[in-house]
């Protein structure tokens, strides 16, 4: 039987397929293997932060967003539950009640949200172009002129942090909080919503270090704070870590799992891809049809040579 164009293709495309699915599978790998294991972050103290915005201020102008339409001052905003956006990569908001068992003399807890610059981030994962990506000293990148707008990491994140600018026809991007990646990386200098923090209820440094500060903290003070550093395990854990002296869902911090999404998404790929088997159960069925139409018309030719 001679290798003609139908069976050529029928032959090559499965084992292409295979191929390239296997390189990714690969690729991903070595990409969730090279993680640094000493890395930046943020601890936030909820019980200490006042609720000045003197954090949104920072990081509005270190970003040169857009000024808002009511002063960082105004504490009417809080009257609202507020998300990240376009043009305010970080928000404080307002959750009536003490701080903590030992802060009844206090009203309110007051609660930052920003990217959290996940430890496996699942919108790094879901990205198909490669847009966003996770620097060495932990921080999640954005790269908008390789984006395609496809946003499956707005999606993709558990925190729904990522926002897309709608109104840009030409030229649309995802915007968040970037760590302040090009001054916290290599040069020691705090993250601009850090450094505005007039009371250090935010600390940047090292992840590692920042753990055992706040595991000194609940130990020193154990009826102040809940037993717990939020993100050091939620979802694979996060750069930013947050202490508390209320339940989290008083303070809107969400109740996730330890295991990170991206773990179970990509394991199920890796071991569909492994062996081709979507390629081959694809192609194989096309090339099933395809016999079948081929075998049909030949009886159909047989027929009609017969009959004349």
């Amino acid at each position: 039987m001679g290798l003609n164009r139908r069976r050529f293709f029928s032959l090559f495309l499965p084992t292409a397929a295979t191929l390239a699915a296997c390189s990714r599978s690969e690729a991903s790998q070595e990409i969730v293997g090279s993680k640094e294991e000493e890395q930046v972050g943020c601890l936030v103290d909820t019980t200490l932060c006042i609720g000045c915005r003197q954090c949104e201020e920072g990081c509005n102008r270190r970003n040169e967003l857009p000024r808002p339409d009511k002063p960082f001052r105004d504490h009417s905003v809080f009257r609202t539950d507020r998300r990240p956006g376009i043009n305010n990569f970080t928000v404080v908001n307002e959750f009536l009640g003490s701080p903590s068992r030992d802060q009844r003399n206090k009203s309110a807890t007051y609660v930052k949200t920003q990217c959290m610059h996940c430890l496996d981030p699942a919108c790094v994962s879901a990205c198909i172009v490669g847009a966003l990506t996770r620097a060495r000293d932990g921080a999640v990148v954005y790269n908008p002129d390789i984006c395609i707008g496809c946003r499956y990491c707005m999606i993709a994140c558990p925190f729904q942090i990522p926002s897309y600018e709608y109104a840009e026809t030409l030229t649309p991007r995802v915007r968040k909080c970037e760590f302040c990646a090009d001054q916290a990386e290599g040069t020691g200098a705090d993250p601009a919503c850090a450094a505005a923090c007039p009371i250090e209820a935010i600390v940047f440094g090292k992840r590692s270090e920042l753990l055992q500060l706040a595991r000194s903290r609940i130990e020193r003070r154990p009826v102040r704070y809940v037993d717990h550093v939020y993100g050091e395990n939620e979802i694979g854990g996060t750069s930013w870590l947050y202490l508390y002296g209320r339940e989290m869902d008083e303070i809107g911090l969400l109740s996730l799992p330890i295991f990170s999404p991206p773990r179970t998404t990509e394991a199920i790929q890796h071991t569909i891809f492994k062996y081709g088997a979507i390629p081959f159960l694809v192609y194989g069925t096309l090339g099933g049809i395809m016999w079948h139409n081929h075998r049909k018309h030949q009886v159909a030719d047989d027929r009609d040579g017969g009959g004349s």
